[in-house]
């Protein structure tokens, strides 16, 4: 069980270190800021995460290696040579962002709720996917605030949405499935549904009359 955790935090880790560091290079950031980026979107939301259920000091700060992850990971997307590829191919700088954010999300939230779990709070079913959604999207939320621009979250295709459908649904698969099992499911949906949301560019409804108004004004 905990060689799975395991395994699923570092991947999650990478992934999301990986979107913070490209976003830091679209952005044009030096060395220092593409780490403080890559670090801060993959700890940021479980850092949000371990405030909220009052775990001092928070678990990336207990167990640096996480950190010490993201740091390594961010300096492998800074490498001239990984730059060079990355602006030769656009088309694939968008899919490895994709890829990797939606691997992040998917797998932070179900961390998330296995750590309110364990915390205590397993019969609190909605505080369990509140925090796993945090989690998951925390991370993502301080990237976009750090690089200056609007949360991915509330202005992209289906983000949280996957996150939230993905946890509710590992959170009544978690009695019949077993930990690991669930928390396989909720990764797999949570990333299904990012990835095929980005394909089909599907969205929740936007409001459009008083932003045209605006516009017109």
């Amino acid at each position: 069980m905990q060689l799975f955790i395991l395994i699923l935090e570092i991947i999650g880790t990478v992934s999301f270190a990986v979107s913070g560091a490209m976003t830091a290079l679209k952005k044009n950031m030096d060395l220092l800021g593409t780490c403080i980026l890559g670090l801060t979107t993959a700890v940021g939301g479980g850092m949000i995460r371990d405030i909220l259920l009052g775990i001092a000091p928070p678990n990336a700060l207990q167990q640096p290696r996480y950190m010490l992850i993201a740091i390594a990971s961010s300096l492998l997307v800074f490498m001239p040579v990984v730059q060079y590829k990355l602006a030769e191919k656009p088309r694939l700088f968008d899919r490895l962002m994709l890829v990797s954010d939606a691997l992040g999300l998917g797998i932070f939230t179900v961390i998330g709720m296995k750590v309110a779990m364990e915390a205590g709070f397993g019969s609190n079913g909605f505080l369990v996917v509140f925090v796993g959604v945090m989690t998951g999207v925390g991370g993502g939320v301080l990237r976009d605030l750090f690089a200056g621009n609007p949360p991915y979250i509330f202005v992209k295709h289906i983000y949280a949405s996957a996150a939230i459908v993905g946890a509710i649904i590992c959170l009544f698969a978690w009695p019949v499935l077993g930990d690991n099992a669930a928390m396989m499911l909720g990764t797999l949906l949570i990333v299904g549904i990012r990835l095929l949301a980005a394909k089909y560019r599907w969205s929740l409804p936007k409001g459009k009359h008083l932003y045209s108004y605006n516009k017109n004004e």
